[in-house]
């Protein structure tokens, strides 16, 4: 299983990549490998608020639909509109072309509530799902 060792992790297996007070945030490679093949991505709105822990886009696959949940607390600033037309870059580069969309992080605090990548490891192993 990819985990790259320079990005966090929450424990609803989205990734998050800091940048200042930036945060781009996708779903792992564990997830997308959980999910199966991505047919449709429902984006959140540039501007939109959200908040940690809320539901902030849609991933549809073959098997279900699932909820992305934010890993902050921000504005979005950028969403990755190539998905619209190609969802299965979800699938095809997790951690990099496949990205959701980037935050303007309003609560620099949250970021102690991420998993580095030897905590996300050890929750993949313990079955955490």
């Amino acid at each position: 299983m990819n985990i790259p060792q320079e990005l966090k992790y929450s424990k609803d297996h989205e990734w998050v990549k800091i940048d200042g007070n930036k945060a781009t945030i996708g779903v792992t490679d564990f997830a997308q490998s959980q999910l199966g093949d991505v047919v449709f991505v429902e984006l959140p709105e540039v501007g939109v608020e959200v908040s940690a822990g809320s539901g902030f886009a849609v991933i549809e696959s073959v098997k279900a639909v699932s909820d992305i949940y934010a890993p902050l607390s921000g504005k979005v600033i950028a969403i990755n509109e190539v998905l619209a037309d190609a969802p299965e870059t979800v699938n095809q580069d997790a951690y990099g072309a496949g990205w959701i969309a980037t935050l303007e992080i309003s609560d620099q605090s949250q970021l102690g509530e991420l998993l580095d990548s030897d905590a996300y490891a050890k929750l993949l192993a313990e079955g955490g799902q």
